[in-house]
């Protein structure tokens, strides 16, 4: 269980979001209505001076501006298997969505597409993590916690063909 210790509302194009952090870093980010959400967090509302959730608005600001960005310290609860996964998508590149069967092969783990897509789906890191970058096996637009909808928004933000 992720301990929370504040949040920060932040607005984007494609929705609000709730950025949470812990004592290490961004913890949550959140849409509105997603699957997975926490719900209401018993944490203090952040006063628009912490560093990690002042450094994930920038970093969102960039994203949905089309410029490079810093990710913030991150620091997202799950299995050793679902960080482990969690942290390969970071490696997908903007524009070039992968497939689960591709990143279960970069993992090392050819069998585990369907664990792995269930780990993809529990990204408590929405947009920064990118698990909007993985697509099925025929390029179709899976599942997206967010909706499909902003998955094909974040894709085409992207330049990918979506």
């Amino acid at each position: 269980m992720q301990h929370h210790i504040l949040q920060r509302r932040i607005d984007t194009p494609l929705g609000p979001l709730t950025a949470a952090r812990s004592a290490a870093g961004l913890s949550g980010l959140w849409f509105d209505g997603q699957k997975h959400h926490p719900g209401d967090l018993d944490v203090p509302e952040d006063d628009g001076r912490d560093p990690v959730l002042s450094a994930t608005a920038a970093a969102l600001t960039a994203y949905f501006g089309g410029k490079p960005f810093t990710l913030p310290p991150l620091d997202p609860a799950g299995t050793a298997f679902q960080r482990e996964v969690w942290k390969v998508l970071l490696s997908i590149e903007p524009g070039h969505p992968s497939t689960y069967g591709a990143l279960a092969e970069r993992l090392g783990r050819a069998s585990a597409a369907r664990a792995l897509g269930a780990a993809v789906g529990r990204n408590p890191i929405s947009v920064l993590v990118p698990c909007h970058r993985v697509v099925g096996a025929d390029g179709s637009l899976t599942g997206y916690a967010g909706g499909l909808a902003r998955k094909q928004a974040l894709l085409a933000l992207e330049g990918a063909a979506a």
